[in-house]
């Protein structure tokens, strides 16, 4: 098939929710014409696009656009994430553990990618919304065990000046290809971008908790969300708020 026809029935096949179909199309260029093909293709396509495909992540089977995506790629798709709302963070942590520890990789080539883009701290800081006061625990005292934790937050110079302390924990202890794996790489080999990322998150969290202050003492109204429909591990089609490639 003609490379730019492939690419316009893969972005119909994303327009429709079809992520499998779009997908499986992809799949089979690599299978006829070899990886080489279906990376000319995936350098051709939308950020947007990339990113429907690789945030479905299925942990079950071996997804060769995940094994083949490079880090510019795959940082161009992550910084955008946020735009499907995905409240419970499943399909980033899914799509960014899947191809930053896939087989052979090399993390720092991602993570840097990240870091290089606007948006690409808060996308990490999106990555350890729900583990933010282990992260914290870990920035203060080298580990993750909150025994250890003294509850204060160590200001952004004592971050730069704890960046290059020798390690409490070897690697290969937290070796889980998840997030403490991943805070540990960014910790002691992405020390700026650490520091960049524990401040967004930092942000987030205290706007999480003036939020649930303002909750509690706002009256209820007839005007909340409903927030029952929101994506919690089912293929989302794309929102699209404009025709910009960057929009999902």
């Amino acid at each position: 098939m003609n490379h730019l026809a492939l690419i316009a029935k893969t972005q119909t096949l994303i327009a429709a929710g079809d992520i499998v179909g779009a997908e499986s199309a992809l799949v089979e260029l690599a299978d006829t014409e070899g990886d080489a093909a279906l990376m000319v293709v995936l350098d051709l396509l939308p950020p947007k696009d990339i990113l429907a495909v690789i945030r479905e992540y299925d942990n079950s089977k071996e997804s060769v656009i995940n094994l083949l995506v490079t880090p510019e790629q795959f940082a161009r798709a992550v910084v955008i994430e946020k735009q499907y709302k995905d409240l419970t963070r499943s399909h980033l942590r899914g799509m960014v553990n899947s191809v930053i520890f896939r087989e052979d990789s090399d993390p720092l080539a991602f993570l840097n990618a990240i870091g290089d883009l606007e948006g690409g701290s808060e996308a990490l800081a999106d990555y350890f919304t729900e583990k933010w006061s282990r992260v914290e625990a870990f920035a203060r005292t080298g580990t993750f065990d909150a025994v250890d934790d003294t509850g204060e937050l160590l200001s952004k110079a004592a971050l730069q000046a704890s960046a290059y302390a020798k390690p409490r924990v070897e690697q290969d202890e937290i070796a889980d290809r998840d997030w403490m794996e991943l805070a540990w790489i960014l910790r002691y080999q992405c020390p700026d971008l650490f520091i960049e990322m524990l401040t967004v998150l930092r942000a987030k969290a205290r706007a999480h908790d003036l939020g649930a202050e303002e909750e509690e003492d706002a009256e209820e109204d007839d005007g909340k969300v409903e927030t029952g429909d929101t994506d919690r591990g089912k293929a989302t089609p794309a929102a699209r708020e404009s025709d910009e490639e960057s929009a999902i």
